[in-house]
């Protein structure tokens, strides 16, 4: 089974930029895509980004698209978000998955990092 870890996560004002790293280790030849996903606080956790880790496509959330990008680097095993133009409205605790399904099932979560955008 996957093992992810993020990080990067920050306290930072709104307009700034934050990168968010999520590596990959064992089990990584089973990865199809790998995806972003966020919660607030008292809310329901979202798709943010996801990754098709061979050929690199990408499909983002309509509130992230123009400002977050996904990106891999196949050889390490890590997956980044580039956060640009960061809103309150990001302000949620980010994690990254493997295989991610649209049920909402993955077959591996990471622990999850902490990004607060102040106003």
């Amino acid at each position: 089974q996957v093992h992810l870890m993020e990080s990067g996560g920050g306290l930072v004002q709104a307009g700034d930029s934050l990168t968010l790293s999520c590596v990959a280790s064992g089990g990584t030849f089973d990865i199809d895509r790998m995806g972003w996903f966020r919660q607030a606080e008292d809310e329901e956790r979202e798709f943010v980004a996801q990754i098709l880790w061979r050929n690199g496509l990408t499909i983002y959330a309509n509130s992230v698209k123009g400002r977050f990008t996904i990106s891999r680097d196949i050889a390490k095993n890590v997956m980044y978000l580039q956060m640009n133009s960061l809103k309150p409205e990001d302000t949620a605790a980010y994690y990254c998955a493997a295989n991610p399904r649209t049920d909402g099932v993955a077959d591996s979560w990471g622990q999850g990092t902490q990004v607060t955008v102040s106003s």
